[in-house]
């Protein structure tokens, strides 16, 4: 009954029927193989192979349609864990080592682990994942609601999208927060200390100019944050002052330590007793964007959690921050149990990957003028996207 809610959004029924064989297979498969895993766990003939793959880059129906569908059918079947009126969203990037030669958006990464086994730079595909908070006062779940390359692709998203420029992966996930808040309604945005800058900000506060809805960020700021004091307006000549004094945020841990509120509050599945200390603040050099400050001290360790809604109550920001590591362990499910990330799609148009080019070299795919050939290399994006989303409704659907 779930899966006849996407009928609609293939222009052809043999389309939707390789949609649903697909879904269901990813959900019941015993390993993660690739697509071949399907035919064998749903004992398909062989030849189907074929079509399966020809389905991922089928012009019988739209990723952005799909996407959309996928949302309107969370807002009508899913539980949505909301706070107020608004329900809550977790935006966070994931990594992905590819080693394919020939597959559009692998590029040179970096990543930060303190286990010795990985190394600091990796070849493959940076996702930005958002989902949404669902299930009962008992259990909280992440559901995942897109994932959407978010570096690699700036050449081929011009392409598609008559020379307009992919804007930076903290943009796109602002962007991507707005997708979804526009079937959805209100949200909050839980994000990690990475996204709190002024070039995200700049695109939350243009979009909830120009959107109906409105979106909020529930992020952490860095040790090093520094923020400003509110102004005080002398009333003499010249123009109004913009900030106030500077301060050094991790300060106020020791020079207001006796302003801390003790409580005792449900945070990762136990009780904990924290203390914490509200201060409203001008954060941004050049932006001076008025951010509640939440510092809490828990167990010895020290955090700031700043939200850009200055009505959320402290306790709830605390609250609600806590809850972002659900994102994690979405990632890990759709890695080792459902096998999203184990996409194979190449494509013969993409120029050979060069791994020893530097950085003032100019860009293969720059190089690519025939319109055929950036089709062919447009729908291997949409077929590893596209599996993608597969993958997060047949998460969802689990």
């Amino acid at each position: 009954s779930v899966l006849l809610l996407f009928r609609s959004r293939f222009h052809r029924f043999a389309a939707f029927q390789w949609f649903v064989v697909i879904i269901t297979g990813l959900m019941i498969r015993s390993d993660c193989l690739g697509v071949t895993s399907v035919i064998r766990d749903l004992a398909l003939h062989p030849k189907g192979y074929e079509s399966m793959i020809h389905f991922f880059r089928s012009s019988a129906w739209s990723l952005d349609e799909l996407r959309h569908q996928w949302l309107r059918v969370v807002l009508k079947v899913a539980p949505l864990r909301r706070e107020g009126e608004a329900v809550i969203l977790v935006g966070d990037g994931v990594k992905q080592a590819k080693e394919a030669r020939f597959m559009p958006g692998v590029k040179k990464l970096y990543q930060e682990s303190e286990d010795v086994s990985k190394s600091a730079f990796i070849f493959g595909h940076l996702w930005g994942s958002v989902g949404l908070l669902i299930g009962d006062a008992g259990k909280t779940f992440c559901l995942p609601l897109s994932l959407r390359l978010h570096d690699g692709i700036q050449t081929i998203h011009q392409w598609e999208n008559d020379g307009e420029a992919q804007g930076s992966h903290v943009v796109q996930m602002i962007d991507q927060g707005f997708s979804a808040a526009r079937v959805l309604g209100r949200a909050l945005f839980l994000l990690d200390r990475y996204f709190l800058s002024v070039p995200a900000l700049r695109r939350l506060n243009q979009r909830n100019q120009e959107e109906r809805t409105r979106l909020d960020l529930v992020t952490k700021a860095k040790t090093s944050c520094v923020a400003y004091e509110h102004p005080v307006q002398t009333g003499g000549r010249g123009r109004p002052r913009k900030k106030g004094t500077r301060l050094k945020v991790n300060t106020l841990f020791d020079t207001q330590a006796n302003q801390f509120q003790a409580t005792r509050l449900s945070l990762y599945d136990k009780e904990e007793r924290i203390s914490y200390l509200c201060r409203d603040l001008l954060w941004g050099q050049g932006l001076y964007q008025d951010l509640r400050f939440v510092l809490v001290v828990m167990g010895g360790r020290r955090s700031i959690l700043v939200s850009t809604d200055p009505s959320l109550e402290p306790e709830t920001i605390i609250r609600l921050y806590a809850r972002r590591f659900t994102t994690e362990t979405t990632f890990r499910a759709l890695k080792q149990s459902l096998g999203a990330f184990t996409y194979h799609f190449w494509s013969r148009s993409m120029p050979k990957l060069n791994r020893y080019r530097k950085s003032d070299e100019a860009e293969p795919l720059d190089q690519v003028t025939e319109e055929n050939v950036q089709k062919r290399i447009c729908q291997t994006v949409k077929a590893i996207e596209g599996f993608m989303m597969c993958s997060c409704i047949a998460m969802g659907l689990l």
